[in-house]
């Protein structure tokens, strides 16, 4: 995808994405990443450091092993 095509879909202009790929200082603001990855297909999950299971992979796990 390029930068036009994903700054289109994120509404952003194509210089924002620009400087987020050459990561210049400053120009990443969290709700242009957001809107980036979302426009690229992505999901930003945040998770707590050391924090392995969530509750989707104990879910998965559950579905796997029949719900026992």
């Amino acid at each position: 995808m390029s930068q036009s095509e994903l700054a289109q879909r994120a509404g952003l202009a194509r210089t924002t994405v620009t400087r987020m790929e050459t990561l210049a200082k400053g120009d990443m603001s969290v709700s242009a990443l957001v809107r980036l990855l979302e426009a690229a297909g992505y999901h930003l999950k945040l998770e707590k450091h050391g924090h392995v299971r969530t509750l989707e992979v104990i879910l998965a796990e559950q579905r796997q092993d029949g719900g026992s």
